[in-house]
């Protein structure tokens, strides 16, 4: 009687080390590679649509390359009232998006995909988690990012850091989805596309 084969390689298509770290809890083997995606909002495009469509373009994008393999690609956009409110990427832009948000409620959307060329398996779906940032002073801002300096963040907040101290609420059915990748869906998605993280390789 011939062996079962073996699962096939799971390659996250991402270099967010957040999603990284986020996806080696699932104690699962796992390789990354980097998706080469424009992430450049479209003209009029909404914070949802943006996240979802470049979500899908990554896991799409690094299974063209790896045919075998089940690749989870995810992306995260923060929704101040439908604009889209991306990494700041420096001190002065982080400051600006603080003070844009401070005593608001900002929608992080998060949308994940998992794509198996070989099955031709394909998934879509979104986490939103909906964040009530305090009113903010600028000296406690200037303080927080000083200290944390979350430039590589939508929204310039790490809310599993000191960034916490930010908000008044979180509201979320995936608590990980704030963080960048919501593992609740992704192991759901991965059972449906044939891998379960519970059994996998533990049998």
């Amino acid at each position: 009687m011939p062996s079962a084969l073996p699962p096939p390689r799971l390659i996250l298509g991402s270099t967010s080390r957040y999603r990284r770290e986020l996806l080696a809890r699932l104690r699962v083997p796992f390789e990354v590679d980097g998706p080469r995606v424009d992430e450049t909002p479209l003209a009029g495009e909404t914070p949802v649509a943006l996240a979802e469509r470049l979500a899908l373009a990554k896991a799409r994008e690094v299974a063209a390359r790896h045919a075998d393999a089940v690749v989870i690609g995810s992306d995260q956009v923060a929704d101040l009232d439908g604009t889209p409110v991306g990494k700041p990427g420096h001190h002065e832009r982080a400051v600006e998006q603080l003070r844009s948000m401070s005593g608001r409620t900002v929608v992080f959307q998060t949308a994940l995909a998992v794509v198996r060329p070989a099955t031709g398996f394909e998934r879509l779906l979104r986490v939103p988690v909906t964040v009530r940032f305090r009113t903010l002073g600028d000296a406690e801002i200037e303080a927080y990012l000083r200290a944390e300096q979350p430039y590589d963040c939508a929204g310039s907040a790490k809310s599993e850091g000191l960034g916490i101290a930010l908000l008044d609420a979180i509201e979320s059915d995936d608590p990980t989805a704030l963080v960048g990748l919501p593992l609740i869906a992704t192991a759901r998605l991965l059972r449906e596309a044939g891998l379960d993280v519970l059994l996998w390789g533990r049998g």
